[in-house]
C-alpha cells in the first residue's frame, strides 16, 4: 500500500492510507452485508433446514408422500371407473333383456293376431257363402210366392 500511495501521490490526486483503509473497510462491510443477504436467502430457500441435504431429504419425502397420495387417488378413481363400467354393462344387459322380452312378446301377439285374422277371413268367406246361399233361397222363395 505504500507503493500505491507513493504512485498515487505522484499522480497528484491519491488517497491517504487512512482513506484507503476506510474505503476498503466499507467494501468489506458491503461484502459482509451481501454475504449475509445471500445467507438469509439460502436459509429462506432451505426453509429453515440447516443443510441442503436435509432440505432435499425433506423435499424428497414430501414429493414421495404426494406421489403416494396421488397414486392412491388414481387407484381409487380407476376402481370407481371399473365399477361404473360394470354397473353400466349390467344395466345395458338388463335393458337389452327387457327390450328382447318386449320384442318377443310383440312377436307372439303378432302371430296370434295373424292366426285370428286367418280364422276371421275363413269365417267371413263362410258367412259370405251362407249369405249368398240364403239370398238364393230367398230369391227362389220370392219367385215361388209371386208365381203362386
Amino acid at each position: 500500500s505504500g507503493q500505491r500511495r507513493g504512485g498515487a501521490a505522484e499522480a497528484g490526486g491519491g488517497l491517504s492510507l487512512r482513506e484507503e483503509l476506510t474505503v476498503l473497510g466499507r467494501q468489506v462491510e458491503d461484502a459482509g452485508r451481501g454475504l449475509e443477504g445471500i445467507g438469509k436467502s439460502i436459509s429462506y430457500d432451505l426453509e429453515g433446514e440447516e443443510s441442503y441435504s436435509t432440505y432435499l431429504r425433506r423435499e424428497s419425502a414430501q414429493i414421495s408422500d404426494a406421489y403416494s397420495s396421488s397414486d392412491r387417488s388414481l387407484s381409487e378413481l380407476e376402481g370407481k371407473f371399473r365399477q361404473g363400467q360394470e354397473q353400466g354393462s349390467r344395466e345395458e344387459a338388463r335393458l337389452g333383456d327387457s327390450f328382447l322380452g318386449l320384442l318377443l312378446h310383440a312377436r307372439a301377439l303378432l302371430r296370434e293376431t295373424r292366426h285370428i285374422s286367418v280364422g276371421l277371413r275363413d269365417k267371413h268367406d263362410l258367412l259370405a257363402l251362407t249369405v249368398r246361399s240364403h239370398g238364393a233361397r230367398l230369391s227362389r222363395l220370392k219367385n215361388d210366392y209371386l208365381r203362386a
